[in-house]
């Protein structure tokens, strides 16, 4: 869930552009609803249900693939102020997530679908009418499709994410949940800027792509992790120095804890595996 590009980037706009993944081994079809495409900020609610979920989990407990929460505590832990524009908000990404149609055949739980699914197979708003005859939201009740279900139970396909994400903007999001989620026990690793452009998603040409993250890495924002651009050509010589122009081709990404420091060595580093 980490690795792929399930979700749209844009959220200025209603997305109503499909998704198309296929490496040969993977392949990922994403269509919108009327009402858009899910994007990356609608993903909040599974970070959210897959961290009520795992608090289960380490407790021994079986979680249900229904859950009822409020609408204050889904506020409380993405970072988004309680009021009625998020509840209004809330309402939206709920269409959203229902409404986008997935078809893949990445496998959950040992078992694959050759069908088409939504990240939300049922949701609810429970809410009480005021005196004033206007609707309050009460709580928030949905179910999760089978799909992601096992996803998160058995896969463990959602890992932990810094709070801090949920103060990012689309793309640097994708970038973390990229380094995340392929981290593991290194100390970095280091992938080609076009190919972490194909996982990240989006429609932005490959130039472009390169400024975004040359403007994140200056921003030095990304939660946990340091991020360097380097000609792979030449990894022994570190990252590059705003005067050095090389092909796009030959640009590498860089990925390293803060909690370990920058690599001395990013030719030590593992190369990008995206089945890991």
């Amino acid at each position: 869930m980490m690795v792929w590009g399930f979700f749209a980037l844009d959220t200025s706009r209603k997305s109503m552009d499909p998704i198309i993944y296929d490496d040969g081994m993977r392949r990922i079809e994403v269509k919108p609803s009327y009402s858009g495409m899910a994007n990356v900020v609608d993903k909040d609610f599974i970070i959210y249900i897959a961290s009520l979920m795992r608090e289960k989990m380490e407790k021994g407990e079986r979680p249900a693939q229904k859950f009822t929460f409020t609408a204050n505590d889904f506020c409380r832990v993405s970072g988004k102020v309680v009021g009625g524009s998020a509840y209004e908000q809330i309402r939206e990404s709920i269409d959203r997530l229902q409404g986008t149609q997935i078809k893949t055949n990445i496998e959950t739980g040992g078992e694959g679908e050759d069908a088409w699914f939504s990240w939300i197979s049922k949701a609810k708003i429970n809410y009480r009418t005021t005196k004033d005859g206007k609707k309050s939201m009460r709580s928030i009740t949905v179910e999760l499709c089978d799909w992601l279900y096992r996803a998160i139970l058995h896969d463990d396909m959602m890992l932990t994410y810094n709070q801090r994400y949920f103060e990012l903007a689309p793309l640097p999001r994708r970038i973390y949940e990229i380094a995340r989620s392929h981290m593991g026990g290194n100390e970095g690793f280091r992938i080609n800027l076009e190919s972490l452009k194909t996982h990240v998603g989006g429609s932005t040409p490959l130039k472009g792509f390169k400024y975004l993250v040359k403007q994140l890495l200056e921003a030095d924002s990304l939660p946990d992790f340091g991020i360097a651009l380097a000609n792979q050509k030449r990894l022994e010589a570190g990252p590059l120095d705003g005067s050095e122009r090389i092909p796009l081709k030959d640009v590498a990404v860089i990925f390293w804890r803060r909690s370990s420091g920058r690599p001395g060595d990013f030719a030590a580093l593992p190369f990008w595996n995206p089945e890991l």
